[in-house]
């Protein structure tokens, strides 16, 4: 496939392929936060089981993806991770966006993501998009910044 931006659900034998492009989009934050991101330390064997992968092709190749898993009357966005290449087009948006759809048709009320609090570009990303502060909480050397959109 070529030309334009397509998302598609992903398939079980892509877990390598996720794993791969997570570490890149991840690497940049190796350095900044104590230690590794969550998403670089990841069983994705496990997550492609139990959680709903979507990938963003860009002219037929991989450049991002969302991971998702509902959670009572919400969906939690546990990750999403932009090829380095891709990243500062407006792709996460797009797929921040894509969850939020997801959300919309199962019924659920809000879209829900943790980040570290050291990860301000990001943050101030999801403001934009409207998602709220809620609350932080301590995990070791991490402060986790919890956030919430409420569905309309």
């Amino acid at each position: 496939m070529t030309g334009g931006t397509v998302i598609r659900r992903a398939r079980p034998d892509q877990v390598e392929e996720i794993r791969g492009l997570t570490l890149r989009a991840y690497a940049k934050w190796i350095g900044v936060t104590p230690v590794k991101p969550r998403p670089m330390t990841a069983d994705y064997d496990a997550a492609m089981r139990d959680h709903r992968f979507d990938c963003l092709y860009r002219d037929g190749t991989l450049a991002g993806l969302v991971e998702t898993v509902p959670q009572a009357d919400e969906l939690l966005i546990v990750n999403v991770a932009i090829e380095p290449g891709h990243q500062g087009h407006g792709l996460g948006t797009r797929l921040m966006r894509h969850a939020e759809t997801l959300a919309a048709e199962a019924g659920l009320c809000a879209t829900r993501l943790y980040t570290n609090k050291l990860m301000a570009e990001n943050i101030a990303l999801y403001e934009r998009l409207g998602y709220r502060f809620e609350k932080e909480t301590r995990h070791g050397q991490i402060v986790a910044v919890h956030m919430v959109r409420p569905l309309p």
